[in-house]
């Protein structure tokens, strides 16, 4: 399915990445050691990447990258049917790898006490899956 978005699109990550990497599914999850992605995920807000930046596992900065996607994508279900019907979070994914073509260098960040308590939500949410 094609999005009506016209971009331009973002992705958040720890990842220390070139322009021109491209970025694909079939990795662990930014957020869960134990869950092997079968899409990759991009946003065409801003401060939503910045957010999936902060909330990233691992060392170093959080990123956002500005890509291309390469194929076909889709509204992000998780999102969009489950949390905010419509879209207003311009949340999307593909199974089709998605090109760097820039890197934001400042972005909006979020207060880190809310950063706090969403990867405790994160935590809580997979020991509750996983028991």
């Amino acid at each position: 399915m094609a999005i009506l978005d016209a971009g331009p699109y973002f992705h958040g990550t720890r990842a220390d990445l070139q322009v021109g990497d491209l970025l694909t599914a079939g990795f662990r999850s930014n957020y869960d050691d134990s869950v092997v992605m079968n899409h990759i995920y991009f946003t065409a807000w801003p401060k939503g990447a910045g957010l999936a930046a902060e909330m990233a596992k691992g060392d170093g900065r959080g990123r956002v990258y500005i890509v291309e996607p390469m194929g076909a994508c889709e509204d992000d279900p998780n999102v969009t049917d489950k949390k905010f019907p419509g879209n207003p979070t311009r949340s999307y994914r593909s199974r089709e790898p998605l090109r760097i073509v820039g890197e934001l260098e400042t972005w909006e960040p979020f207060d880190p006490e809310y950063i706090r308590q969403l990867r405790e939500r994160v935590r809580v949410g997979m020991g509750e899956i996983i028991n």
